[in-house]
């Protein structure tokens, strides 16, 4: 016969939620990008590993990938860690309105990055059927290409969430915050695949 239960406490007055390392899905976020970081290291290996196979970079006759699109992307990417911070700050202090601005904004501004994805592509001067460094080289800017829409996407739903009276919700808050940070991973690890399309070809002979 089993003891009868016996309660020692009541946990009842604990949050519900927390930021940062003292929330489970902080820690979720963190392993997402820990292996979508080991994805992006292979693809990147996989570059540099067809890269001394061949005698020039990229194979001749084929010419590097046109920087316009590539380059303004970047700094546009790279100038929305400024709304993205204080979307962060807000979500972290409940501050409801500086939260909904911060992300009308945030979908605002990163169509524009979808543009000029889309102008990357076209801009490659290779398709990925030509050769392995064509092949490669749309891996890469494919896969960074997933995890701007998925972050997009993220942003637009929880966009909308905050409008509606679920995003009063304390734990909304921490979701907002978590965005925040994968979309600190998103820019992030674009800047090594920038290198790597437009610079290393114009730097090797």
């Amino acid at each position: 016969m089993s003891a009868p239960v016996r309660f020692v406490g009541d946990l009842a007055h604990l949050p519900t939620h927390a930021f940062g390392p003292r929330s489970i899905t902080w820690w979720g976020i963190l392993g997402f990008m820990v292996v979508e970081g080991m994805v992006f290291a292979l693809a990147i290996a996989a570059y540099f590993f067809i890269m001394d196979k061949e005698q020039s970079w990229p194979p001749i006759p084929i010419s590097p990938p046109d920087l316009r699109a590539g380059t303004l992307f970047t700094v546009l990417i790279l100038l929305t860690e400024l709304p993205n911070r204080v979307i962060k700050n807000a979500a972290e202090r409940y501050d409801i309105s500086t939260v909904r601005f911060g992300l009308v904004l945030m979908s605002i501004i990163t169509l524009p990055l979808l543009v000029l994805r889309g102008f990357e592509f076209a801009s490659l001067g290779v398709y990925w059927t030509d050769n392995a460094y064509g092949s490669v080289i749309w891996m890469l800017l494919f896969l960074h290409a997933t995890h701007l829409l998925t972050d997009y996407g993220d942003t637009l739903v929880l966009t909308v969430l905050m409008f509606t009276v679920h995003g009063k919700e304390s734990n909304r808050f921490v979701d907002v915050s978590e965005n925040s940070l994968y979309w600190r991973f998103v820019w992030l690890s674009w800047l090594p695949i920038y290198v790597l399309l437009y610079w290393i070809p114009r730097w090797l002979p």
